[in-house]
Order: C-alpha cells, then structure tokens, then sequence
C-alpha cells in the first residue's frame, strides 16, 4: 500500500510539525471499491477528530503543573495511530478443555430505525434506550431511571439482546457498535447482536476482506466508511472485527478487540488454535456454550470502566488497618501453596496476595472479575473451575476457587494443582472466619454505601500531612465557616473552580481512584459522555507517533478536561466548561496532595507493582 491522503489539521507542542498524514490508502476492489483500507502497520496515522491538540511540557514529580498548559478549544481527541504488526500467534501443546455455563441470558427487543447501518448523528430507536445526540451507541446502556446513579451497571441487562436480527434488519444496522469474533475460514463465533448463523454470510464478507489484503502481502488494520470505523484484530486463526461510529480512537477500539480475545483466552487457553491446525473448518462455538453473557458484560464495561483503557485496577476505600487484616489473613493462605489470593467487592479490589515473584496483570483481573460476576452460577455455590490468565500465561490452565462471601464481595483462590478443591475450600473457611471476626466484612458492606472520593469534599486548605488525623472518606470533614462561605462563592455543581469529576492514577502502583459522580452527571448518558471524553484524552496524551504529552487543557461546549502525566502519576479532571485555567491548575494541585494524604485508604500499598 503506497499512495497517501492527508488528514485533518492537527498539532501538538510536543513535537508533531503540521497535521497527521494517512499512509497506505487504496481502495479495495471486487465490490469494496467504496470504502478504503487504512494501513497502520507501517506507523501511518489517521486523523480522528477536528480542531487542534496542543499541549505543552508540565513539571515532573509531584510539584505545580506548569503555568503553559496546551489548550484546545472545541477541539476532538488527537488522531489515532498504531505501529507495528501482530504476529501470528504459536500453536500451543496445552490441551483444550471444556467448560459450559448454564446461566440464563436476559434479552431486551428494541425498536426499529428508520436510519440505515451507516446511521447519521442523531438517528435514535425511541423508547428507552439512550439518545444518540451525542454520538453515542444504541442500547449498549438502557437507561431506566434519571436520578443520580453511582453504578453505571445498574440498569444495564446482562446477556445477549436482539438475537432474532441479522444483517438484513435495518433495526441490526443502525446499532452504533458491533463486534464479532470468527475464524479464519469464515465460520462466526460471536457477534454482539443477532444471531451467528444468521450472520454467516457477513462473517464471510469481513472474512474476505482481510484475507484480500493478506493476500496482497498485507495486513488490514483500519478501514474508514463515512463515519465508522471497521477495525480488524488477526490473532491466528482467530479474527475480531469492530465495526463502530461512535467516534471513539482506533487505539481504543483496538484496545477492547484485545480484551475480548483475552476473555476467549481465558475460558479456552491459546492452545485452541491447535483445534484449527487439524481442522480449519473447526466449530469453536460448543466450546464457548454459554458464555455470551460473559463478553456481553465485557463489552458494557466498556462504556463505564475506566480500568479497560487505563489498564490499572481500583480499590474499594477501606481504613488502613482493616485492609492490612484483610491482607494478613489472605498472606497466610498464600504460603500454603495459593498462587493468587484476591477479595473484591464488585470490580474493586479489597486485598490480593501473591506468591513469591507471582505477579497478576490488571488486565487479568478485569477478565477474571467480569467472568465472576457475569456467571450467575458462581453466585449460588462454591465454584472450582479451569480459568487461563492470558497476560501470565496464555498457554495453560490454572483452576480458580470462586466463593461470594456476601451478595457483592467475594473470594477468589487461584492454583496451579487441578486437586486443590478441598484444600482450597479449608482457606475458605479460615479466611471467611478471620474476616467475619475482625468485622472486615461489615467495613467493606459500609464503604460500599459510603462511596470513595467526592469532589465536593476537596479540602480547601491542604490537608495535614500523612501520620495525622485524616477525614473518612465518603464523609464530610469538619469546615469553619470561613470555609463554608469560601464554598458557597464557587458555582452551586461540583467543587472547588467548577471541579466535576477526576480520575487519579499510579503508575508504579498500577491502581486508579476515580470521584463519584454526582451533579451534573446525574444519567448513565451524561456519565459515558465523559468516559469517552477521558477515552480520548488518554489516547491523546499517550499518542506514540507524536510523543507523549505532559499536559492538555481542553475545551468544549460540555466540559474543560485538564490532564497531568509525571513519572509517577496521571490525572485526568473534568471543570465546568467556563472554567479559569489557572484556578483549574490549582485545583488539580490539590486534587493531586489530597490523593496523596489518603492514599493508605484508597490504594493497595506494598502492592508488586507489574512490569509490562
């Protein structure tokens, strides 16, 4: 692929010269003459959003953002760019091994559209699924109630929903974001809506096309049509296709193709692909039996979950002395030959031990947090199943125990040893015991009602140094009424200089805290708004084919987003849209000595931190 076509203007402080230019472009023949093929694999870019992205270097370490922040005004995310390309992966000698889940799965009809697949901006299906103003898919979240939502999951129906349409229904086309997996012989093995056979025509047709470019010497990565996005993941034998509009960066897209083939992965191990060196018309669908509703829920996560781009996991906010019980009581039963012992509470992490120089990706935690929690059956009885961890090893089975402890926290004991099961079930006992006994239970049922951080708590003096009383959090500290008139002189949403919403993460810890939401992000709708928004800006500010950012101020008609990237921590923080820079600048400063006063609570310390 050798002719070129430009993209939109962009520029960036960081080094970037004039706009973007997408490399290898033509178009394709034999009936795809009018959409064209967009080479990345040759570190080509392509433009994904208007206006300008200009940033500029910030301080490091944990002093004062830089006065010069980039700014942009009403401005897209930076292009999307990707380099390198994935191998075919080795066919493994583990052996495949079969698990079927039994759960039902909940299914929600929508109404037809009268916009076509390639739907404009603003088509929408009535009724109660979200409006598409705003850019936003169709049905990925069903919105059910319109006060303040703390979980983005609470309205959102598991299982597969419009499995009756297939690509001729016009209701099936005007779904903002598809995906699908199929094999490299054509066969469908999942598609997000409809039903697969149905779609075995289409799966061929997607088929076709990357097997068109390969054949040229070539690997397709990107095709652009309209205003979607056709991006491709070859994993072997193994294709995911997404096809979106939803305006969200290829590295994104690309992003989640990967954590869908990991959640394959770890229900069949890698070693599947044995299966289709014997047989390349091989039918992985048995295999997976049951397990629509496992990357259904994926695939919500992606709308709601920061952990699925920011690759980091989140704590629940416990006291420091109540997590250290928990992780005491959990180190014990890892010395007694536990590779991996986690306590969450829904997708948070309340304490995880290791064995020695046993370390767990974040990536692998979301997987295995959402195979729990999306398996109806491992909430009604103690569970001992095969699991694969893709990011610690893609080739061979551990076997996880999986016990709810209460209706949202539970235990999960992974090993190695295929026998463990009554071993595994004594932990159990000690550690539920152990927990019950020193009320860490009835702490972590507290801080789940309580909430994490608020923006509205944000001191307005710093707080006193760590070793000092700290306030709890998800309760107002104490404030004098100098403070409390100081308070009401800022806009009546939100904290301090019209703070809305932030996102902290570690690096070295490889763990995020994320402020509830509260006004004026009061709809599931509002909320992915600015998931999307930090999606992009994330993007943006790790951007290999023009450096990476230190700094970006943005903004739009919705918000101001400021973001902060040091050695040791990334912010990112939503303002009111008439926001002033430099109080937006102060307020992240505080933001950033608040984190650090209450990190005891809100991080897991002494963590290993995972080297990826």
């Amino acid at each position: 692929m050798s002719s070129s076509d430009g993209g939109d203007d962009g520029s960036a402080s960081s080094g970037a010269g004039s706009g973007p230019v997408v490399l290898g472009s033509k178009p394709i023949e034999d009936g795809f003459s009018q959409l064209r093929v967009t080479d990345l694999a040759n570190g080509g870019a392509a433009n994904d959003g208007d206006g300008e992205a200009a940033a500029a270097e910030g301080s490091g370490g944990r002093e004062g953002i830089a006065a010069e922040v980039g700014e942009v005004e009403d401005g897209g995310a930076a292009s999307a760019r990707a380099g390198g390309r994935s191998e075919i992966e080795e066919i493994g000698e583990a052996r495949v091994m079969w698990r079927s889940n039994s759960e039902g799965e909940g299914e929600a009809q929508g109404s037809p559209s009268s916009s076509g697949y390639a739907g404009e901006r603003g088509s929408s299906s009535g009724g109660s699924g979200i409006g598409e103003e705003e850019g936003e898919e169709e049905d990925e979240i069903e919105e059910v109630r319109s006060d303040a939502v703390s979980d983005s999951q609470a309205a959102w129906m598991p299982g597969k929903r419009h499995v009756m349409q297939d690509d001729a229904s016009i209701s099936w086309r005007k779904r903002k974001k598809h995906f699908f997996i199929l094999s490299h012989s054509g066969k469908p093995i999942y598609s997000r809506y409809g039903d697969e056979h149905k779609l075995a025509g289409f799966s061929a047709t997607l088929q076709a096309i990357i097997s068109f470019v390969e054949n040229g010497g070539d690997r397709v990565k990107l095709v652009r049509a309209g205003k979607h996005q056709v991006v491709f993941l070859v994993k072997g034998p193994i294709y995911l296709v997404c096809i979106s509009c939803t305006e969200e960066p290829y590295e994104s897209l690309r992003g989640q193709l990967e954590l869908i083939y990991g959640q394959m992965i770890l229900i069949l191990t890698k070693s599947v692909n044995r299966c289709f060196e014997k047989n390349p018309k091989f039918d992985m669908t048995p295999l997976l039996g049951g397990t629509d509703v496992v990357f259904s829920s994926l695939i919500h996560s992606f709308s709601w979950n920061p952990a699925t781009f920011l690759h980091a996991y989140t704590c629940l906010p416990l006291g420091y002395a109540t997590r250290q019980a928990a992780g005491a009581v959990l180190q014990d039963v890892a010395d007694s030959g536990v590779l991996f012992a986690i306590l969450m509470c829904k997708h948070k992490v309340v304490s995880l031990v290791g064995a020695q120089k046993a370390s767990l990706h974040p990536d692998d935690m979301l997987l295995l947090a959402n195979f729990v929690m999306s398996s109806e059956s491992f909430r009604t009885s103690e569970n001992f199943s095969p699991i694969c961890l893709p990011r610690y090893n893609p080739m061979a089975f551990l076997y996880a125990y999986v016990h709810y402890l209460d209706v949202e926290t539970y235990l999960m004991l992974l090993t190695t040893s295929s026998d463990a099961f009554y071993h595994l079930k004594d932990c159990r006992m000690r550690i539920e015991t152990v927990l019950l006994k020193s009320n860490v239970l009835s702490e972590v049922q507290r801080s789940m009602l309580d909430g994490g951080m608020r923006v509205e708590d944000l001191p307005i003096d710093p707080l006193p140094r760590s070793g000092s009383l700290l306030p709890r959090l998800g309760q107002g500290r104490p404030v004098t009424d100098s403070q409390e008139s100081l308070k009401e002189a800022y806009a009546g949403i939100g904290g301090p200089a019209g703070l809305w919403h932030f996102i902290y993460r570690s690096i070295y810890l490889d763990q995020y805290v994320a402020s509830e939401f509260s006004p004026p992000f009061n709809t599931l709708r509002q909320q992915k708004r600015l998931y999307r928004a930090y999606q992009k800006m994330y993007a943006s500010m790790h951007d290999k084919g023009i450096g990476a950012h230190k700094t970006q101020f943005r903004r739009d008609e919705h918000y101001v987003l400021l973001c902060w990237v040091t050695q040791d921590f990334e912010l990112y923080a939503a303002f009111d849209p008439l926001a002033d820079k430099a109080s937006a600048i102060k307020t992240c400063n505080r933001v950033c000595q608040w984190v650090k006063d209450v990190e005891n609570e809100i991080f897991l310390l002494g963590a290993s931190p995972f080297s990826w």
